[in-house]
């Protein structure tokens, strides 16, 4: 896998991120889902990997804009976009 993050992206940006996903997570939890940060990109797009039934979820693009993407850009309104990347060649 390689480097999660952007090295340029500094740790208070990922700290709001992560406290934005945070305040989402219990919700995905409870439906047997979670999400992790995987990247954030120079121009603000916030790479989700979706974990557990949220990678298999038919609801997982509906959970990604009107949950995850709107709780990260209330935390952090310069995000661009959200994007889930999931490699599901390794299964």
């Amino acid at each position: 896998m390689e480097d999660a993050y952007d090295p340029n992206v500094d740790e208070a940006l990922r700290k709001q991120i992560e406290d934005g996903l945070d305040s989402i997570r219990p919700y995905l939890q409870a439906d047997g889902g979670s999400v992790r940060l995987r990247k954030i990109t120079r121009d603000m797009v916030v790479e989700l990997e979706l974990l557990g039934a949220c990678g298999s979820c038919p609801m997982s693009t509906m959970t990604l804009r009107a949950g995850i993407e709107q709780a990260l850009m209330h935390a952090v309104p310069h995000i661009r976009k959200v994007e889930a990347i999931n490699d599901y060649s390794m299964y």
